[in-house]
């Protein structure tokens, strides 16, 4: 099993090009194997791939927008995302409230995919949050309409917060799903992993059962420092290794 962090997590320590290669040599030195981006700050694939390269960083995938992957930006955005090395790419969340919403992103996403397999082997995700384990008007579920399109990243703290028993739904939908998020958190307020109620151990059994290369540490509102908060996170990971 290999740890990536999603660079949203220290989003406070990045504000270009040259502060974002720097987050890249802490986040290694932490100890992380991978990174999931979070925007680019205007760095070219090339500089970001050479400094991966040299800190023995792997990109597992990103965060970018909708927009991104329709018709009209799909090569530019696939090209790039292969110059990475990234073997996924996805979004963090798009329309998703009503049934032509649910559509509607899981097309875009879903001939995206189609694109990105056919050319470089690339999947295409969707990230969710909270909301998408709510149902739709026809009682399907938002999480099950754009899935049925395209490919998933998990976030296991939005779906425990949703009341998902997330063993269950992480093993059962393991065909379509690429990564889990792994998250932690109390009443909707995200922590280090370990520092809420999450129940972290089911979720990394359930990523070894269903043989996941990789899972990706996030947290939306770290504490007091992103570098802190990760490292703290990965320390508690450790700790539960088997």
């Amino acid at each position: 099993m290999k740890y990536a962090v999603q660079v949203y997590s220290v989003r406070e320590h990045i504000k270009d090009e040259k502060t974002l290669l720097k987050a890249l040599e802490e986040i290694k030195k932490i100890g992380y194997d991978g990174v999931e981006f979070a925007g680019y700050f205007g760095a070219d694939a090339k500089t970001i791939k050479a400094k991966l390269d040299e800190l023995g960083l792997v990109c597992v995938g990103g965060h970018i927008g909708l927009d991104d992957f329709k018709k009209e930006n799909l090569e530019k955005t696939i090209e790039f995302q292969h110059e990475l090395g990234a073997k996924a790419i996805g979004v963090g969340g798009a329309p998703h409230k009503t049934m032509v919403d649910c559509k509607h992103t899981g097309k875009i996403l879903g001939d995206a995919q189609k694109y990105a397999m056919e050319k470089y082997g690339m999947k295409v995700y969707y990230h969710n949050h909270t909301e998408e384990f709510k149902p739709l008007r026809n009682k399907l579920l938002p999480i099950d309409v754009i899935g049925s399109y395209c490919s998933l990243e998990i976030d296991s703290y939005w779906s425990f917060h949703a009341g998902v028993d997330n063993y269950k739904f992480l093993t059962e939908k393991k065909d379509n799903i690429v990564y889990f998020h792994l998250k932690d958190g109390i009443d909707g307020h995200p922590k280090a992993l370990g520092e809420g109620n999450n129940d972290i151990p089911a979720i990394m059994k359930a990523a070894k059962d269903v043989k996941l290369e990789w899972v990706v540490v996030e947290n939306d509102d770290p504490e007091p420092t992103g570098f802190e908060d990760i490292t703290r996170s990965l320390k508690y990971l450790k700790s539960i290794e088997k």
